[in-house]
This record gives C-alpha cells, structure tokens and sequence, in this order.
C-alpha cells in the first residue's frame, strides 16, 4: 500500500520516568522496522518521583522540548504510544473457567478484587488470554495476564500528555514495552527473566512462550551505585559517576579505590531479590501444565545501568544462571543517520521506548 493511502495514524513511542523523557520512532518499510526519530531529555529531580508525577507543569514543559528536539526526521505526529511506570503496577497470572470475550470482560473484575491490593474501583484493569497449555485439548479452564495501575496515576500521565499536544493512543506499563524490544518475534519457549536497571527504577519480568507470567519492581537501581560510592569515598556525584563507568567491579585505572566494596552491600542486595521472586514466582504460579517447571534458561540485562562492568558475571555467579545483554535493536534495523547511531550501552537506556515505537509503528492500538 502507498505510504499516502495508509489511514493508519503514525505512532511515536514516549518513555517517561524519574529522571529523563525519551522519545523513538520507527518506519515499518518491507524489509522491517527503521528507526527515523530519537531523543532524551533529562529531567531534574522532583518533577516525578517513583512513577507519581509532583509538578505537572513542569513535565508538560520537557515533553514539548523532548518532541521539538528530536534527532533524525521531526516526528510530523502526535500519536504517542507511551509507558506507565512499573513500581505502580500490578500484574497477576489468574485462573478463570473457559469463557467468551463478552463474559471475561464482565467476569475478570469480580475475580480479580481477590488479588489486587487496591478497591477495584480505583483502578484501570486490563487482561490478556496467555497460552500455556499448548494444545492440550482436556485443560478446562484459561490463564489471564491481568494488569492493573491506579486510576490517579493514569490519569495525571493522559493530563500531562494531552496538555503537551499529544493524543496518547497506547499506554502499556514498561515491562511489556521491554520484552516487545527484547524478545524477537515475540516469542520465546523457555522462561526468561528480563531486568531492566534504569537509574531511578528496575523491572524484573519473567516471560516465557509468547507472555509476561510475572512482573514486579526492584528496590535496587542504577542511581544508588554512584550515591553509594560518593558517599563511601567523600566525593562528589559526578566523579563517582566516572569512577563507576570506568572501574566496575573489576580493577580500573584507579586502583587506589575500590569500586565493588563500596557496592557491595547493594550488589548482594540485588542478586538476594532477584533469587526471592525467582523462587516466588516457582512457588506461586506454577502448575502441571505451567512453563515454569521448566528450569529458566537466562537471565537479560537491560536498561542504562546493564552494562556496569563486571555486573553480568557477579549476577551469574550468585544467581547460578547464565546472564547476558539485551539487544533493543534485536527488532530494528540499524538507521543510517548519524545523527542517530548510538552505543550498544547507550541503545539499553532506549529500550522501554523502542519497545513503545515497536507497538505504534506495528499500528497495534
């Protein structure tokens, strides 16, 4: 079809967290997915915080230069396919008698007040059928993926879009963002964990087959490894910040400080979480027919935080399983632009919105 005869809006992907915006956008062409647009815009502390936003105003403002600032071709729609923070979330794998869309719809709220934490009536709920069953024809019921985020929060995040001249067509919480970016061709059999390590929060997410079976947030980000390192060796943010690229965990060109004992505390912190949902998530949600009796293959790093050097072998060697680096470009293919070529590093921090641009470039409203 002529690119002028597609009634199909454009649909650009907007990540809003903490501490930064960032905007991506694709052209599906035949030979697949392109990037065309991309931007970040960082953001002082206190205009959002831990997902809720404080100063509506002011996030108005870095979304209106995020847009007018982007490299590559100018986003020419105001479409937006934009992320709703993880930490404020909450996602269930629950079981319901085979039903039609039509009952689910009236059936699902009811069942799903036994679970979520929050009076049904404040909250957005969403669900999706997730096959783990195969073609096992004598399972008598279904597994729903239910998400749920607090009406407050949704609201103040379509206020803040719309007020910047948006239209916010998708909203979806980062983890299905990420996984859209991650997993190629929306599949894979054995369950695997995904944690994206961003500077002010960290999804864990465990997929397997073509679903999320269970998502929660991470009391350890990226921001803590230089407030910690600051702090234990009296110096300023920025110059721990540069002694955490530059060191890791593994000896650097300064060798007078010692990086990991200072992250240590935080390091096995993490690796301790990681393995309790592990071990929850084993305990919870598993049945006969369930993938998660299957050992999980592997362990993805992803986020602006995923490439601290030395952070996949400590992980791999605490957790027992294998870790490695996500590829958000594992989707796309590679822009020609300069203006739009990035490092591989730099690629993870752009993760959750290349999984925005993925669903609004696939026209999947």
């Amino acid at each position: 079809m002529l690119t002028f005869l597609n009634l199909q809006p454009e649909i650009f992907g907007l990540d809003i967290n903490d501490l930064s915006i960032k905007v991506a956008k694709l052209r599906k062409k035949r030979a697949g997915f392109y990037l065309v647009s991309l931007n970040e815009v960082i953001m002082k502390p206190g205009i959002v915080k831990e997902g809720v936003i404080l100063d509506k105003e002011a996030l108005v403002k870095h979304i209106k230069v995020a847009l007018s600032t982007v490299k590559g071709e100018r986003l020419g729609t105001n479409y937006a396919a934009m992320s709703l923070p993880e930490e404020r979330s909450f996602s269930q794998v629950i079981q319901m008698p085979k039903m039609t869309q039509g009952e689910l719809k009236t059936a699902v709220p009811f069942e799903a007040e036994n679970y979520i934490p929050l009076p049904i009536e404040n909250v957005y709920l969403d669900f999706q059928e997730i096959d783990v069953h195969g073609q096992d024809s004598s399972v008598n019921h279904m597994d729903l993926l239910i998400n749920v985020m607090p009406k407050n929060i949704v609201d103040s995040y379509l206020y803040c879009s719309k007020k910047a001249g948006l239209v916010p067509c998708i909203m979806e919480v980062e983890s299905q963002a990420i996984v859209t970016a991650l997993v190629k061709n929306k599949k894979i059999l054995e369950p695997t964990i995904f944690i994206d390590l961003g500077q002010d929060n960290t999804s864990f997410i465990i997929f397997s087959g073509g679903s999320i079976r269970f998502t929660s947030s991470l009391s350890v980000y990226s921001g803590q490894f230089t407030k910690a390192i600051s702090e234990k060796l009296g110096i300023d943010a920025n110059e721990a910040e540069k002694l955490k690229i530059m060191c890791g965990l593994v000896p650097g060109k300064e060798k007078k400080y010692n990086v990991k004992q200072c992250l240590d505390p935080i390091l096995y912190g993490l690796a301790s979480e990681i393995k309790k949902y592990i071990n929850f998530y084993k305990g919870h949600v598993g049945h006969e027919y369930f993938y998660s009796d299957k050992k999980i293959e592997k362990i993805i790093l992803s986020g602006g935080g995923a490439y601290l050097k030395g952070l996949a072998k400590f992980l791999s060697d605490e957790i027992a399983i294998p870790v490695e680096f996500g590829d958000p470009f594992i989707n796309v293919q590679v822009s020609k632009d300069r203006s739009l070529r990035i490092t591989r590093e730099k690629a993870l921090s752009f993760t959750t919105a290349i999984g925005l641009a993925l669903r609004g470039a696939n026209n999947e409203i």
